[in-house]
């Protein structure tokens, strides 16, 4: 290989390993691939009141930045190839839309997203970058290789299953996002698997008892949010599940 040739090789892998070790530096004290994958799996198999199916998870921190992303099939096609990239917007908008002492889920946006609300256009405000989504070899998707890992996809997701993480000492350090069911069962998977991580210390929220839970108060008729914080159920028993998630998944207890 010529001089210049092997210059040019060198730097580049000093500039993937460098790019490697400040994406593991970022991720310290956030779920890694195995860590999220078990509590991805336990929440799943839980009863969460929506459809029979596997899912895929994503945690970014609090830059935005893809730490792990992990599914619950035995194979990358077990579960809806989309809903991969929308685990990771949904993760990207938790954290972008939460604060350190108030938190807001992805469900928490859908009324004021709506045409007239107060959030109305916020789906444009960070547009997704396709490219990092498409990335790489698939069959590497979901694994502790995933192309994701290290990229700022972005995004904005404005319904259910996406949790901001907050660590024992109340720090928010990230957020986790969860699809592949009705967004309605999403969010009450990503609750279980958020407590599991025991991530779930949220300092405060729009829902009634203070948290970032989702809230079913869209008036059938008027299609309007009595808090402006609600989401629509999705017609099976995932509401029934989250209005009891609570006494078992209590937030910030294990």
């Amino acid at each position: 290989m010529p001089k210049y040739g092997r210059l040019l090789a060198a730097s580049f892998i000093a500039l993937i390993d460098c790019s490697t070790a400040r994406a593991a530096t970022q991720c310290q004290g956030l779920p890694d691939y195995a860590t999220l994958k078990k509590a991805l799996m336990g929440a799943r198999n839980a009863d969460n009141g929506g459809l029979p199916t596997d899912m895929w998870g994503a945690v970014v921190d609090r830059t935005g930045q893809v730490c792990a992303v992990a599914f619950t099939g035995k194979d990358v096609g077990d579960q809806w190839p989309a809903s991969r990239a929308i685990a990771v917007e949904k993760a990207n908008t938790a954290n972008a839309m939460s604060l350190p002492k108030y938190a807001l889920s992805t469900a928490n946006l859908y009324a004021g997203s709506q045409p007239g609300g107060y959030l109305y256009g916020v789906g444009l405000s960070n547009p997704v970058e396709p490219h990092d989504l498409q990335a790489g070899d698939p069959a590497t998707y979901g694994s502790q290789n995933d192309p994701l890992i290290g990229k700022r996809p972005g995004g904005i997701i404005v319904f259910g299953g996406g949790l901001a993480l907050y660590n024992a000492s109340g720090t928010l350090v990230g957020a986790l996002g969860a699809s592949g069911n009705t967004s309605c069962a999403d969010h009450n998977i990503a609750w279980r698997t958020r407590h599991a991580l025991n991530m779930d210390h949220v300092p405060a929220g729009p829902s009634p008892k203070g948290n970032d839970a989702i809230i079913y108060d869209i008036n059938a008729v008027t299609g309007k949010s009595a808090s402006g914080f609600g989401q629509p159920t999705c017609g099976n028993k995932e509401d029934k599940i989250a209005e009891f998630l609570p006494n078992t998944a209590a937030v910030g207890k294990k």
